[in-house]
């Protein structure tokens, strides 16, 4: 376990032999401890396959009882129960990723896949949250996309960073040509204001890509 920002740890786990997945695809996680077995929660990878490891990036809720708000207070060597891979978010082309908050994890590990093959490209991270303070991996980011990775803060305006709430009229002052892929994960009000956005825009159908 290692902290990346004030309520996000980065989880290390043992990988089964074989066990592999898609940059962007998640799977359910559950507690090995009694009366948690069965509380089953669904966490992205944010590892890579060639890695020996697994590994979760995850936003702790400290305000309630929950399985994450557990999983803060784990110990080396506790364990945790791998379930099937899943997931509708993978890499279908270079394009504009759209997230909010924990809801960039699905894009940490297409990101970083695509930086071993050297395909970075033209993409471009349009990163929304409250604060600078909540801004997940903000320079792994920065150092894999320069200038196309864009922060917009809602609670309050911050030196360096946009300030305000991403809408039809921001996205297309940041991407003049939306003749793109898009894809989006976040919070369910997020994605769907997302999307309506975006049709608002003329994009909508398969130059969408959302977790279904």
């Amino acid at each position: 376990m290692e902290p990346v920002t004030h309520n996000v740890i980065r989880f290390k786990v043992e990988k089964p032999s074989g066990y592999r997945f898609v940059p962007g695809q998640a799977t359910e996680l559950s507690i090995n401890q009694r009366g948690w077995e069965e509380e089953k929660r669904p966490f992205t990878f944010t590892s890579l396959n060639a890695w020996p490891n697994l590994e979760f990036t995850i936003k702790i809720y400290r305000d309630h009882p929950g399985v994450t708000n557990k999983l803060g207070t784990l110990k080396p060597g506790d364990g945790l129960v791998l379930r099937d891979v899943w997931g509708a978010i993978q890499y279908r082309g270079e394009g504009v990723f759209i997230a909010g908050g924990a809801g960039v994890t699905p894009f940490i590990a297409i990101f970083r896949q695509l930086r071993e093959e050297g395909k970075i490209g033209g993409n471009q991270l349009l990163f929304a949250n409250k604060t600078s303070g909540d801004i997940i991996l903000k320079e792994e980011f920065s150092r894999m996309l320069g200038d196309h990775f864009i922060n917009i803060l809602s609670d309050r305006a911050e030196p360096g960073f946009e300030h305000g709430r991403i809408d039809s009229e921001w996205i297309r002052s940041k991407i003049p040509d939306l003749n793109r892929k898009f894809y989006i994960c976040g919070p369910d009000p997020m994605v769907k204001d997302m999307q309506e956005a975006l049709r608002e825009l003329g994009i909508a159908g398969e130059a969408v890509t959302v977790e279904l």
